[in-house]
């Protein structure tokens, strides 16, 4: 996986160091541990990874249905509550 993605997301995942892998394994690999409806059409697809620090973070991929399920954008959080859904 090359590349993934809009402008904006490749911009992103290079802003915050995401590695590609780390993408794919959200995407193609594992699947996502939850996919959250957002707003007009947007998935987000979003798995809890740890850091080489230890410290555990969100990688969440917003992925627009409506353009051939492109991904809008990627990004890292470490605000896990705010995200992460109770089942």
């Amino acid at each position: 996986m090359d590349n993934p993605g809009s402008n904006h997301a490749r911009a992103e995942r290079a802003r915050q160091g995401i590695e590609p892998s780390s993408l794919e394994q959200v995407l193609v690999s594992s699947s996502p541990q939850q996919v959250v409806p957002e707003r007009d059409g947007i998935l987000a697809l979003q798995s809890v990874f740890d850091a080489p620090d230890g410290k555990s973070f969100l990688l969440r991929m917003l992925l627009n249905q409506k353009d051939t399920a492109v991904v809008a954008t990627a990004y890292r959080t470490s605000k896990l509550a705010k995200y992460w859904r109770q089942s």
